[in-house]
């Protein structure tokens, strides 16, 4: 059981690809890191993971199922199994809607009920919280709203990438271990992408640097 990707080619459109001939494996109920400079395709990486944009080559797998297609043209059985906690909270959610909502919406989009209430305890949001705005939050209490909307989809894995970056060392602290829960209580199985060496050393299974993963381009 997990999450990987075979030989895959990725980059941006009309562009040479970033990565050439990745491999990767995320065992259900791990955390898995994963390390690099910026610039070096490991965002491109996660959202091929994530199923969100296609490689041009290479496949993914979720528990040895091929996947196929991306977002809502994923096919039914695999769609929602892989949810994304991006690096900027504000970034990822809109504005106008209360935490209620955002937490509520992926799940609601699929047409499959939610308690977020009970989601929202989960990742340690109070109830009066959940009126609330993103501009009315901290950046910290957005991010486990984001935590939470990952987790109501009820993924099988979790990809985190640089989801803690804007955050102060305790409240990265806090998402960790609401990350490290849900992988041993729902066994999660999760990617954490990181500059932050000591954090990863820290909570993960297996570190890899994403240049141990990919094979260079032949020049031209």
């Amino acid at each position: 059981m997990s999450l990987e990707a075979r030989g895959v080619v990725a980059g941006y459109r009309r562009k040479p690809p970033v990565l050439t001939d990745v491999s990767i494996s995320v065992p259900a109920g791990t955390i898995v890191g994963l390390s690099g400079p910026s610039g070096t395709g490991k965002t491109t990486l996660a959202r091929v993971l994530a199923l969100l944009d296609a490689p041009r080559a290479g496949t993914v797998s979720i528990d040895d199922q091929v996947a196929t297609g991306t977002r809502f043209a994923v096919q039914g059985d695999l769609r929602g199994t892989v949810a994304m906690l991006f690096q900027s909270p504000r970034a990822s959610t809109d504005p106008r809607l209360t935490l209620r909502s955002i937490i509520a919406q992926p799940a609601e989009v699929a047409r499959r009920p939610v308690d977020v209430e009970g989601v929202a305890a989960r990742v340690g949001l109070t109830p009066d919280l959940l009126t609330r705005r993103p501009y009315q939050v901290s950046d910290g209490q957005l991010q486990r709203a984001c935590l939470a909307r990952a987790l109501a989809q009820e993924p099988r894995y979790l990809i985190c990438d640089e989801a803690t970056a804007m955050l102060d060392a305790a409240t990265t602290a806090t998402l960790v271990r609401l990350v490290e829960a849900e992988a041993a209580a729902q066994g999660v199985g999760v990617l954490l992408i990181s500059h932050d060496e000591e954090l990863l050393a820290a909570c993960c299974s297996q570190v890899s640097a994403l240049a141990d993963l990919r094979r260079e381009p032949a020049p031209h």
